[in-house]
């Protein structure tokens, strides 16, 4: 058994209806939420600051409280009385597991709260069993560096907040008021493939809001055989990233005979979706898994079979069928094939409960069929 994925590649345009936002542009901007992060009114987005120095105070503060937060954690008096060695000792494990997971999986938000609660566990182990003392005279170095940080910050020069729930990306790029779901019907051919993928470098531009219903991908492509129509469910998977997104086929316009626009609707969201307006796309139609077989071993063979016509009534006819010789015992079999997926060297064919079709652990034939048919 093998399995294939039927999917094309195309050139995608991202359609979203978004809205900028902009600051008055004087000083640094520090940002509170990371591209594709979703934001709810009021969220503060970005803060403008007078220098760089004040992002490197701001930055540096964040990361001492964190690790302030950790000690904290640890230095706890309930904790401590409360854990046992060897309960700990199986929640490490338990822990380190989750990491490792979590890392293969590539799921760095939960990867990095399993690495704290990691540290935490490792920790209390060290002091519970005298490797060390207590984490006190860190916690108060903390502590001091923290106002030494507090009395060289200033207040931020602008605050900017969110105007409404939206998800939120850091750059423009000019498409913003062209590429929108009320412009969908009139997207041309030429319009799509002029689409590049650039961001502005305007300095007022905080970023801007997306709507988070959903959003859509723009593709041209060759449908004159029906590949693809209206209502279909599909894949995609995009060059910035390993993870594939279900969608569906909304709306699909021929523009020519060889040319169709195809609209694609989507409503999942994270960083990678708002890195790019224009990018390589892996359609992917759906995954085929049946047995593997060689083209070389393919042959036509005519085949006597009883046929049952609209009245009830059977026959015998003559019929060409696709299939593969098989080698059973001594004998030398024609079974048939259906095919499911064509790759280069070979196709996948069903797997049916049928002893006329090929079966799994059939011996199919190549150059002894040849002898044999002649």
């Amino acid at each position: 058994t093998a399995s294939a994925v039927s999917s094309k590649e195309y050139k995608g345009v991202f359609i979203r209806d978004e809205e900028i936002i902009l600051y008055d542009g004087g000083g640094a901007l520090s940002y509170n939420v990371s591209d594709g992060g979703k934001v709810g009114n009021g969220t503060i987005i970005a803060e403008a600051y007078p220098s760089d120095e004040q992002l490197s105070i701001k930055h540096e503060k964040a990361k001492l409280e964190k690790e302030l937060d950790v000690l904290q954690k640890i230095q706890n008096p309930g904790t401590l009385e409360s854990a046992q060695p060897a309960n700990l000792s199986d929640s490490i494990d338990e822990n380190y597991r989750r990491l490792i997971y979590c890392r293969d999986k590539g799921d760095y938000d939960t990867l990095s709260e399993v690495s704290e609660e990691l540290l935490v566990k490792l920790s209390t182990y060290q002091i519970i069993t005298n490797e060390v003392q207590s984490f006190s005279q860190k916690i108060s170095d903390i502590k001091s560096e923290i106002a030494k940080l507090d009395a060289k910050a200033v207040a931020p020069r602008e605050v900017i907040p969110a105007k409404r729930s939206a998800y939120f990306a850091s750059y423009i790029d000019g498409y913003e008021d062209k590429l929108t779901s009320k412009n969908l019907d009139s997207l041309t051919v030429s319009m799509l493939n002029e689409v590049t993928d650039r961001k502005s470098t305007a300095p007022n531009v905080v970023g801007k809001l997306i709507d988070g219903y959903g959003w859509y991908l723009a593709i041209v492509a060759d449908n004159s055989k029906k590949e693809y129509a209206i209502g279909d469910n599909v894949k995609l998977r995009f060059d910035s990233s390993a993870e594939s997104y279900p969608a569906q086929i909304t709306d699909i316009r021929d523009e020519s005979s060889n040319k169709s626009i195809i609209i694609i609707s989507c409503d999942k969201f994270n960083y990678e979706l708002v890195q790019h307006r224009a990018e390589i796309v892996e359609l992917i139609m759906g995954e085929e898994t049946g047995l593997k077989v060689p083209r070389d071993a393919i042959r036509f063979v005519d085949v006597t079979e009883t046929v049952t016509d609209e009245n009830g009534n059977e026959s015998e006819k003559t019929l060409t069928r696709k299939g593969v010789y098989i080698r059973k015992g001594e004998q030398i079999l024609f079974k048939k094939i259906k095919v499911i997926y064509e790759g280069s060297d070979y196709v996948l064919s069903e797997q049916l409960n049928d002893d006329e079709y090929l079966a799994l652990y059939d011996d199919i034939l190549l150059e002894e069929v040849e002898k044999n048919e002649k």
